[in-house]
């Protein structure tokens, strides 16, 4: 990626542009959703993420409103939750996404997990694919601009494309010093679908920030550890989703394009391992 700032956009393979850092709003509370999302536009982020499970798309939609910022020039995002999972069911929680952000179409809908066979055995590639059908006839409506998945390794999705018509766009997984996720980063990509990156800075009391390697790296750039994070995962030609709902952390998440990592640090950031963050299996959850 040769980028100059947050919102240099990265062309999907349908042609939609998306700005190369979106600002997540995983976990972050209803209550202050609307504030931060505003806090983030205006810090310059032009791309949301959101999900019904969140419980928080009404907050990015009334963030999104007071912002003053025109709808066509914001990029939003939302997911497809695992209990509504089916033609039908996409279809109706869909409609239900777009009242509670108050909005007339998003930019992209994900299936958030893929169903397993763990929970539904042989039926698991067809639940996949009805989901699917039902956003691919979203996606020709004109109702959503890009269509993709969510936490789907490859293996899923050469599944998904025995039947799908069209190709997923994006592929949301979680990425972040100690749980790269290197060869599916590689494979997705190889299938022309854009990797974007949620937990990228390890979640929750995150080790990652406090890593010695991440600190010297970030020492030698005068850069903070997060930065560093994020900007190892823009130089794989991912796309970060950092969340913060303070003002200054909002900021530094998108102060990432006046330096550049070397090829060792890149190895030596992606040899790390066991930093925490969520780290499920898409195969083995139950939810």
């Amino acid at each position: 990626m040769n980028l100059t700032n947050v919102n240099s956009p990265i062309k999907l393979e349908n042609g939609v542009e998306i700005p190369c850092v979106g600002y997540g709003t995983f976990r972050t509370d209803p209550a202050v959703t609307a504030r931060a999302v505003q806090d983030a536009i205006e810090a310059g982020y032009r791309h949301i993420d959101t999900a019904r499970i969140y419980e928080n798309e009404e907050g990015v939609g009334e963030g999104i409103r007071v912002s003053g910022v025109p709808r066509e020039k914001l990029f939003v995002t939302s997911k497809l939750w695992n209990t509504d999972r089916g033609y039908e069911e996409t279809k109706a929680a869909f409609q239900a996404s777009l009242e509670r952000l108050g909005l007339d179409y998003l930019d992209l809908y994900l299936i958030h997990w893929p169903a397993n066979e763990k929970q539904f055995g042989d039926r698991a590639a067809q639940i996949n694919a009805d989901s699917w059908r039902a956003m691919e006839e979203l996606y020709e409506a004109g109702r959503i601009r890009a269509i993709g998945l969510s936490n789907f390794m490859p293996h899923h999705v050469k599944k998904l494309m025995e039947t799908a018509r069209i190709k997923p766009m994006v592929d949301q997984i979680e990425v972040h010093p100690g749980w790269p996720h290197t060869d599916e980063i590689i494979k997705l990509q190889d299938m022309g679908i854009l990797v974007e990156a949620w937990g990228p800075l390890g979640g929750q009391g995150s080790v990652v920030l406090q890593n010695p390697t991440m600190k010297k790296i970030a020492e030698a750039h005068g850069k903070s550890t997060a930065q560093v994070s994020l900007r190892w995962i823009i130089q794989q030609g991912v796309l970060p989703l950092p969340k913060s709902v303070h003002v200054e952390r909002i900021r530094q998440n998108m102060d990432l394009f006046d330096f550049e990592l070397s090829d060792d640090e890149m190895k030596e950031i992606s040899s790390l391992s066991g930093l925490g963050g969520q780290c499920a299996d898409p195969d083995d959850v139950d939810f």
